[in-house]
């Protein structure tokens, strides 16, 4: 039997081949950056030193499956940036492709926080200096939760819960015992 493919249109009904749905796409993406808790610490300190920050205070909870929280006295970030941090590719440190040339920054593809928030509870709490009041987003697996105002002081609070409870990995790997 002879197959013929036109435009967009061909025989799939005995094709092996799928596109993935976007859930699946995200998680798997997420483990190209997120492979363990220690994964999720080096970047959260990788942006606070990205940030400016003089003090970075980190507290691990179960192993870090359970929680992890980053602290720092950076920058911060503006209501509009702490709105945008957490989607795919979103970064303050390059503009294009030239600008790799001259980067001084510890990251810059934009993938940490999407990534995270792809396999956990994230909270992230930030307010710039010239602001006077901070931003409170909320995100996990489903996306933004909530976006709110906060008091805070000058820096960057991430809190990271329940690590990998999207992907059903905590159960396989035994990790929903560990607090």
């Amino acid at each position: 039997m002879k197959r013929t493919m036109t435009g967009d249109s061909c025989d799939t009904g005995t094709s092996r081949i799928r596109l993935l749905d976007e859930s699946t796409i995200n998680k798997i993406a997420a483990g190209e950056v997120i492979e363990r808790p220690a994964s999720v610490v080096k970047e959260l300190i990788e942006n606070s030193i990205d940030a400016n920050a003089s003090d970075v205070r980190v507290e691990i909870g179960g192993y870090g499956t359970k929680s992890i929280l980053v602290v720092d006295n950076g920058i911060g970030m503006s209501h509009m940036d702490a709105s945008l941090a957490f989607k795919k590719h979103a970064t303050s440190k390059i503009n294009s492709i030239e600008d790799l040339d001259r980067i001084l920054t510890m990251g810059f593809r934009g993938e940490a926080l999407a990534s995270i928030a792809s396999v956990a509870k994230v909270e992230l709490v930030t307010r710039q200096e010239s602001g006077i009041e901070g931003t409170r987003v909320a995100v996990d697996s489903s996306g933004v939760r909530s976006i709110s105002s906060a008091g805070t002081a000058v820096g960057t609070s991430i809190l990271v819960n329940d690590l990998f409870y999207s992907t059903g990995l905590s159960k396989t790997l035994g990790l929903q015992s560990l607090s």
